[in-house]
């Protein structure tokens, strides 16, 4: 599922997507820092839920969401704002948001409402056999994982994972592990500042540290280093 996150706080974007990756791994998040970035996302991705800033300069995070409304009528809303106010609550229910959180973002909260759009719709466009496939990925991503083990594991041949998983998930099942790690990678870089680069590339499955620099900086331009202090 692709989620938009539109906030002009750049920490609170991190917040979001920090909150939300564990919950639900297999969302697409895409952040942005205002409306046009956001309407500009939305020319290339079909997004069916979006967490908005209410208050933001240019375009307000209500007058966003009927732009989204537009453009995609399923979307659902989740409004976000630092204030308690009425009038807001009042125009959020006319726009047809779908929930309301305000500021500070408190987690409990956050899941509940991530919870109610979760429900495994993510998993919605794949098989049980590939959804059992990703659930070992994401919960051993850390682990010596190859296609072998993880179709031993689920009772199947290997071959016919393999061709299902290409099939339905659009990548190679080593390509996804290797992307997932990544991922991973990216959130403990950001978050874990005194760890050494090396316990992360071992912490997200990578057994050596030239291999996880090397494929880091084909996927993203940059390396783990220059990733981590460009997040500074």
């Amino acid at each position: 599922m692709n989620v938009l996150l539109v906030d002009d706080e750049p920490m609170m974007l991190e917040q979001l997507k920090m909150m939300i990756e564990p919950q639900c791994p297999l969302w697409n998040l895409y952040p942005a820092a205002d409306g046009s970035q956001a309407m500009h996302l939305s020319e290339e991705k079909n997004f069916q839920l979006a967490f908005l800033d209410i208050e933001m300069p240019g375009r307000s995070g209500l007058e966003l969401a009927e732009d989204l409304k537009k453009k995609f009528p399923n979307i659902e809303i989740v409004m976000i704002t630092a204030h308690q106010d009425f009038e807001y609550a009042k125009q959020s229910i006319k726009v047809g948001v779908a929930e309301y959180l305000t500021k500070p973002l408190i987690e409990s909260e956050l899941r509940e409402v991530v919870k109610r759009f979760a429900n495994d719709v993510d998993f919605m466009e794949y098989s049980q056999l590939v959804i059992s496939a990703l659930h070992i990925v994401h919960e051993e991503y850390d682990e010596a994982l190859n296609l072998p083990n993880v179709a031993n594991k689920i009772h199947v041949n290997p071959s016919y994972l393999s061709r299902r998983f290409s099939d339905e998930v659009g990548q190679s099942f080593s390509e996804y592990v290797t992307n997932y790690r990544v991922d991973m990678a990216k959130t403990l870089l950001k978050a874990n500042k005194d760890k050494s680069i090396s316990d992360i590339a071992e912490q997200v499955g990578f057994n050596r540290l030239h291999y996880f620099s090397t494929t880091f900086k084909k996927k993203l331009g940059v390396s783990p280093k220059e990733y981590r202090e460009r997040s500074d």
